[in-house]
Formats: structure tokens, C-alpha cells, sequence
């Protein structure tokens, strides 16, 4: 299917890259709405001399995908929001052990056992660790189902670069939409770097040890320069009019796509000067992406499927130069165009509501 355009439901698009990436083990647990991700590879592993497990619940699926991370091979689990709230603790020691890995997390609506709708009411609990001790995850925020394939590549390529967990984080409404797309090229398995700290086997080499028993403080302190060096050097995002945008306005996948086609409609509609941004990084929160924002815009307005969460990290972004406002959905509703196209005709009325 490689190199060619194919339809395909979101969650199964994430399964398949993740094979054409290099992916050969695979652990979960099943959770509405990314069930069609761990379906689809308990065919397709065994295919590819892969290793697929259905866990006996979501606190085994993530040890074994550490014990599994940690002799050097590309790994992953999939989940969704509580489900992922359980994984907590063993994505914690993976972090700590500095492994690497995949999580995709197809949210939906919570706190607690929640809904099977999607929302984006996650984005906290990928973006701020989500267990204890201080570590961070890299988080992608596809808003297509071709950017979701796209981004399964470059999970586990940041995973190996910088060993850390890293997340491909969607709302559910990607991992159950159909689109068509094209799959990147399989990586040749075998050719993937060998990892010298991987517990292989110590057969003419001193032995490796892998485990999370380090001090916080250790940990902080090693692993301060790591994360400034992902900052600078992973950050991502689109945008589009910011040269002479009077108001900027942001959301982060579908509401971002939602948002950059809003947005389009109203500069065509008006002639009002509205500048966007899309993060495709949720972690490293991509500063440089707003500090393109001119001290002369009147505004930016966040929109998210949620009571505001992305906007802590704007509003830090912005640090003050201008004023940030707010729009979300909530009831595990998704924003039409419409509806966001009404939010911005808002901006410069007085009827904004400040974040």
C-alpha cells in the first residue's frame, strides 16, 4: 500500500505506519474509540514476524511495551484518555529508564470513565506528563488522517533520537474518520540502528542495565539540558497571514483544520486581516510559532473542543504583548466551520471573552 493513496479510518492509518515504520511489537488493552488500531494489528504483526498481545489490562500492556522498549525495538501501545490515565504510572518508569516508545492516545470525553465522544479534554494530561517526577513527553497533534500517518514515522524516529515516550495525540474524531492518503515507504526492519544501551545480550560487551530506580533529583538534573535541547530543536506548527493579521486565532487538530478553513471563509467573506496557528507539537509547546505574533495585534483568539487548555500555553506564549481570548465546545461536541467562523466575527465587537 506504500506509495500509493488508500482510504483508511484514522486508527487504522496509525497501525499501518506504525508496521511500515518498524514498528514489530505491539501491546494494549481495547477502549473505544482506537479499538480498529489494535484490531488491525493483530492481523498485521503476525504478517510481519511482529509480536501483538492483548494485554489482561492497561497497567500490563504498558510494562511489557517497557520490558519490550527496553532491548532496543520499536514498540507502542494505543489508548484512549482513561485508559492512558492507567498507563500512568509505567509511562513514568519509561521515562525515568529513558526507553523509547509509542503511545497513541485517540482521546474522548472525561474526567473518570467519561464518554465515548471525542474531545480534546486530554491535552493536559499529554502535555504535563501525566505521572509523577517531572518528566516530559514529546506530543504530536495530527489534524488529518494523512498528518496522522504521516506523524506514526516521526514518533519513533524522536522516540530513538532523544529515548523518551513519545505521543501521537489526537481527539477520537481522527482515529474513526475515513480519508484517503498515501503511506510512507516501509523502513527496511533490519537496518534499524542498534541501540548500544539496549539489553541485547552482553555476549562480548559489558552487560546493560535498564531501570527507573533513579533519583528525582538525578533525574532532573540529567535530563534538564535534554529537554531544552527537544525544545529548541522540535518544535512545529503551520501558520498562515500572520505579516499583517490584525487578530490571530489558534486551535490544535481537527479544531485547528476546523479553524484554518474558518478562518480562510472570513478573510475571503470580510476582508478582515485574520492572522492563524496551528501547534503540531503540543510538546515542545512551539514558542517560536508565536513569537511570529506582532506586538500590534489586537488579539488571539484560542478555540478548543474543551473549557480551555491549550490556552495556558498561549497565554504563556504570548506572555502578555497582546490579549488572548477564548472560544470552546463543550458537551463533546466539535465545532462546525460555521460555528468558528461565528466566534471570529466576535473579534472587535467587545462581545470576546478574555482567557
Amino acid at each position: 500500500m506504500a506509495g500509493k493513496k488508500v482510504l483508511m479510518k484514522g486508527n487504522e492509518a496509525c497501525a499501518e505506519s506504525a508496521v511500515l515504520a518498524g514498528c514489530r511489537y505491539f501491546f494494549g488493552y481495547p477502549i473505544t474509540p482506537q479499538n480498529e488500531l489494535p484490531e488491525y494489528l493483530s492481523r498485521r504483526m503476525p504478517e510481519v514476524g511482529g509480536t501483538f498481545v492483548q494485554s489482561e489490562s492497561e497497567l500490563a500492556a504498558i510494562n511489557m511495551v517497557y520490558g519490550a522498549a527496553a532491548s532496543g525495538k520499536r514498540v507502542m501501545t494505543s489508548s484512549s484518555s482513561c485508559g492512558i490515565s492507567l498507563k500512568s504510572e509505567g509511562i513514568s518508569y519509561i521515562a525515568a529508564a529513558e526507553v523509547p516508545c509509542v503511545i497513541v492516545d485517540m482521546s474522548r470525553r472525561g474526567p473518570g470513565i467519561g464518554g465515548l465522544q471525542p474531545t480534546q479534554s486530554s491535552y493536559r494530561q499529554a502535555t504535563k506528563g501525566g505521572g509523577h517526577g517531572g518528566y516530559r513527553c514529546i506530543v504530536l497533534a495530527p489534524s488529518s488522517v494523512q498528518e496522522a500517518a504521516d506523524l506514526m514515522h516521526d514518533a519513533f524516529d524522536l522516540a530513538d533520537k532523544w529515548r523518551n515516550p513519545v505521543y501521537i495525540y489526537a481527539d477520537g474524531l481522527i482515529g474513526q474518520v475515513m480519508e484517503p492518503l498515501v503511506l510512507k515507504d516501509a523502513v527496511v526492519y533490519e537496518d534499524l540502528k542498534q541501540h548500544p544501551w539496549a539489553t541485547t545480550g552482553a555476549e562480548g560487551r559489558p552487560r546493560n542495565m535498564v531501570n527507573s530506580g533513579v533519583s528525582e533529583e538525578k533525574f532532573e538534573y540529567l535530563n534538564k539540558e535534554k529537554y531544552a535541547n527537544i525544545e529548541a530543536e522540535e518544535q512545529r506548527w503551520v501558520d498562515e497571514n500572520l505579516e499583517d493579521a490584525e487578530y490571530v486565532v489558534t486551535g490544535f487538530g481537527t479544531v485547528g483544520r476546523i479553524t484554518a478553513t474558518a478562518v480562510k471563509r472570513v478573510r475571503e467573506k470580510t476582508g478582515k486581516k485574520i492572522g492563524f496557528i496551528r501547534p503540531i507539537t503540543a510538546w515542545p509547546f512551539p514558542q517560536k510559532g508565536y513569537d511570529k505574533v506582532d506586538d500590534s495585534v489586537k488579539g488571539v483568539l484560542v478555540i478548543e473542543a474543551n473549557a480551555g487548555q491549550m490556552a495556558d500555553d498561549v497565554k504563556m506564549a504570548i506572555n502578555g504583548r497582546v490579549p488572548v481570548y477564548f472560544e470552546g465546545t463543550y458537551g463533546s461536541t466539535m465545532p462546525t466551520v460555521d460555528d468558528v467562523v461565528a466566534m471570529i466575527e466576535k473579534l472587535g465587537t467587545g462581545k470576546e471573552v478574555l482567557y
